[in-house]
């Protein structure tokens, strides 16, 4: 039986290191230290809005409409893939964009001054 990769344990806050890769049609078998990369870290739940993104070639509308969820909340996501992944914008300017967006979301703005805010930060 093959199982997906653990990268977390429950009580610890610590990168796994994998030490046996296994070549199983070959019978090769390497044993050493190897780092997981950022993607092989990602929560399953970013993982796949990051096999999503790529699938639609980096569309966040077209991510909205598959997901049927709103535009903010596509953005927010979005945003927590590129922390997840330790690249994440400038973080007073992500909190700006997070608040217009919300403040659009919940009818405190309009389309044309949510647009002219983003453009500001």
């Amino acid at each position: 039986m093959i199982f997906d990769l653990p990268t977390n344990f429950p009580g610890l806050n610590e990168t796994p290191l994998v030490t046996r890769l296994e070549f199983p049609e070959s019978g090769v078998n390497i044993e050493g230290h190897f780092r997981l990369n950022e993607f092989a870290l990602l929560p399953p739940d970013n993982l796949e809005f990051l096999r999503l993104y790529i699938k639609v070639r980096g569309n966040l509308k077209e991510v909205e409409r598959i997901l049927g969820l709103s535009y903010p909340t596509i953005r927010s996501r979005f945003e927590d893939l590129l922390k997840a992944l330790g690249y994440e914008a400038e973080a007073d300017e992500a909190e700006a964009r997070d608040d217009v967006l919300k403040a659009l979301e919940r009818g405190d703005i309009g389309p044309n001054e949510a647009l002219e805010r983003l453009k500001n930060t």
